[in-house]
């Protein structure tokens, strides 16, 4: 378990920084998405049959038109 947890915060902290991340294990897929809606980030995710691809988004709030 602590290894996901290693694993988790990398694949947040790539989010952060505006790359993509991809993770397979149901666990680790869990881990993820329970951390993004905790730290309330813009990500899209994408399901497939192998895993789930984290894509953040671009956040709408920094984008106020004047």
């Amino acid at each position: 378990m602590l290894n996901k947890r290693r694993i988790r915060d990398e694949k947040i902290r790539q989010l952060k920084a505006g790359r993509n991340a991809y993770a397979e294990s149901h666990e680790l897929i869990r881990l993820i998405k329970r951390d993004i809606e905790r730290e309330n980030l813009h990500v899209h995710y994408d399901t497939t049959r192998t895993g789930c691809w984290f894509i953040p988004l671009p956040n709408t709030e920094d984008k106020k038109s004047s």
